[in-house]
């Protein structure tokens, strides 16, 4: 498909608008490697049924239901109502479940429970999730609380301080009743004191209660969550059949392995493994990866992705890379939490070729893996930044007036302009590449120990690590950014963000929940508080609307280097006060005034402060004889036919998991 025949913006619903990405240079690959994406593609997808589950106990039976109605309604389809439940089952396709994927914040249906009550009387019985000796008036009885009560399951993870955590988070990590207090003592006393190389406790688990004692259902193959992993190994198997390298092929039977055993030291291997793995342009990630979801930080979500190596771009990152332990060196953090040696830090931009789990519809667009600790200290980090997903962000955003709405003057927007991209791809590398691997934890500091704000802590190290770099001369020595005025951008959209543009995505009257914002909320805002001290940043007002001026952004480097040092030190010393009070007064609440004033203006440009993507979808192209010639990719399949046929040909879980 031609660059200017492609359609990067699709479907607008709610506060979400669908994206396509390309997958470029795909047709140039060989038709071994393009096998191995297929078969990676079909391992990424056969999860997706556990991250539902995870993220629920009532959303594949709330899924299942909504979509035979949606299939089957023989009533008006034009009518407001149904119009509603429709946008209501596409917001719950995109969060995979009830709870909007970013806020947590149950989504509230605009339908009426006589609406469905009746769609689903007259919906076929065969089509709806109904047990043995289940009727339909059962099935309302037990799924209409869950979905339009708001007291009920409120929020998927709850991040409020002094609240019991567990009790009142809606994720299906642990059993109803389980308290934050028992969770905790559990996995304390399972960890071994000063114990080097600890296992990622209780990552690949839902923690239970059975007469009366804590147990640990395990996630694998003849475990829970067998059905799907069953799938997983089978398109892994295929996959190791046409590796690339035997390096690659020693990766995934090892993976096979962990998803057959459970054990969380084979993970450790595997990840090992999957690290040392540097010749292949394919590569992958598949399996409970980021821990987000729990409110205690620990058990991990499902994800897959596929992807190849993006040749030409990866030269940016590979001179970051191969200089990490001139930036470890020079970073303004005290000598005591450094790494004396940066170990296999690589960095790639990638494609990628499929998303699933916990990384469709919506996706991050730069990764940095593994989440060990020990690992990483010892064995390094692979980063990622996903150029195509980040070309198609670019492109829908262009010309769509936002900019000129929320940045202050005409200067700073050709400022903006001119930087802004090049220095934000530039900014998530070094949040990726070198501000996760950056650092070292205090020998005996528990990996666990900031708890719930230990999500936020950790992305706002590596935030600042990049901040911090971005101004500095050696990215222009490395050709990386044109000019020691390129940072401005940077400086500027992301404290923007962090005080004022942010705000679209939430509510009035809600706080700031996910990890991510909190941790923009928090830089921003501490930064901001001393440069106003010190005249170097202040807010305008102009024709009734705030504006965040900059005088001095020497001053904002300097200060980024000071949290950075001070985040460095609490993560370092695992010190949960510390961690709590910064988070708590600057990365939580919003001035319900000011929050106000960016609604409307941002109303006003009916923009979608979401976005997610549709995937590619695949084809096999084979001869007479049924030999594979060709693995074609097709960008035409609408967002609700792609839903409804993973729904169809991935559904691997029953409706009930416990």
């Amino acid at each position: 498909m031609d660059n200017n025949q492609f359609q990067y913006t699709d479907e607008r619903f709610a506060d979400l608008q669908m994206l396509r990405y390309q997958v470029t240079d795909f047709e140039s690959l060989s038709l071994q490697q393009k096998k191995l994406l297929y078969y990676l593609s079909e391992a990424a997808l056969s999860g997706r049924d556990i991250l539902w589950d995870q993220n629920g106990r009532f959303n594949l039976r709330i899924r299942k239901t909504l979509e035979a109605v949606y299939c089957s309604y023989k009533g008006n389809r034009k009518l407001p109502e149904f119009q509603k439940f429709c946008v209501y089952l596409k917001r719950v396709w995109f969060s995979n479940g009830i709870h909007h994927h970013y806020g947590c914040n149950k989504i509230q249906p605009e339908f009426s429970e006589a609406f469905l009550r009746e769609a689903i009387e007259q919906t076929d019985s065969k089509d709806l999730p109904l047990t043995d000796g289940q009727s339909k008036e059962d099935l309302c009885r037990l799924l209409f609380p869950v979905i339009f009560d708001p007291t009920v399951m409120p929020k998927r993870v709850n991040q409020a301080d002094g609240e019991d955590l567990l009790l009142t988070s809606s994720c299906n990590y642990y059993a109803p009743g389980i308290t934050q207090k028992e969770a905790e003592a559990f996995y304390n006393a399972q960890k071994e004191e000063n114990d080097l190389h600890p296992i990622m406790y209780g990552m690949n688990s839902r923690l239970v209660k059975e007469h009366g004692e804590l147990k640990e259902k395990v996630w694998k193959q003849d475990g829970l969550y067998g059905q799907a992993i069953e799938k997983i190994v089978y398109w892994l198997d295929k996959a190791a059949t046409v590796a690339e390298t035997p390096k690659q092929e020693q990766v995934l039977r090892k993976l096979i392995e962990f998803y057959q055993t459970g054990d969380l030291k084979t993970f450790d291997e595997y990840t090992i493994l999957w690290l040392q793995e540097q010749e292949a342009r394919i590569d992958f990630t598949n399996g409970f990866t980021e821990s987000y979801g729990d409110p205690l930080g620990m058990k991990a979500s499902w994800e897959g992705y596929a992807n190849f190596k993006d040749l030409k771009a990866t030269e940016r990152t590979e001179k970051l890379s191969s200089n990490a332990q001139w930036f470890e060196d020079h970073s303004p953090v005290d000598a005591r939490f450094k790494k004396t040696c940066c170990k296999g830090v690589s960095a790639k931009v990638i494609t990628a070729a499929i998303l699933g789990g916990d990384l469709y519809p919506s996706s991050a667009i730069g990764i940095n893996l593994p989440n060990s600790n020990w690992v990483r200290a010892e064995y390094g980090s692979k980063s990622v930044t996903i150029g195509n997903l980040t070309d198609a962000y670019n492109k829908a955003a262009q010309g769509n007036g936002f900019r000129e709405e929320f940045v202050e003057n005409e200067e700073t927007c050709q400022l903006l302009k001119r930087y802004e991209d090049t220095c934000d791809d530039l900014h998530t590398d070094l949040h990726e590449c070198l501000g996760h691997g950056s650092g070292k934890l205090l020998p005996g500091v528990d990996p666990d120990a900031l708890k719930a704000y230990g999500s936020t802590i950790e992305e706002a190290r590596a935030d600042l690590f990049g901040l911090y770099y971005l101004a500095d001369e050696k990215l222009v020595e490395l050709g990386l950014t044109p000019d020691l005025e390129a940072y401005k951008a940077q400086y500027y959209s992301y404290m923007m963000n962090g005080l004022l543009t942010q705000a679209v995505r939430i509510e009035p009257g809600k706080d700031i929940e996910e990890a991510h914002m909190r941790n923009r909320a928090l830089i921003a805002r501490w930064t901001f508080e001393r440069a106003e001290q010190r005249q170097a940043a202040w807010m305008v007002r102009k024709n009734n609307k705030t504006y965040l001026h900059i005088q001095d952004y020497s001053v904002l480097r300097e200060l980024f280097g000071t949290l950075l040092k001070e985040i460095q030190r609490i993560k370092s010393e695992g010190d949960f006060e510390a961690a709590r009070k910064l988070v708590e007064n600057y990365g939580i609440k919003l001035d319900p005034t000011l929050h106000e004033e960016i609604l409307e203006r941002y109303r006003k440009l009916d923009l979608a402060p979401y976005k997610g993507f549709i995937n590619p979808r695949y084809e096999i192209i084979t001869d007479k004889d049924g030999n594979w010639t060709d693995v074609k990719l097709h960008y035409d399949e609408a967002y609700d036919t792609q839903m409804l046929r993973y729904s169809k040909d991935y559904a691997t879980l029953p409706y009930i998991n416990d």
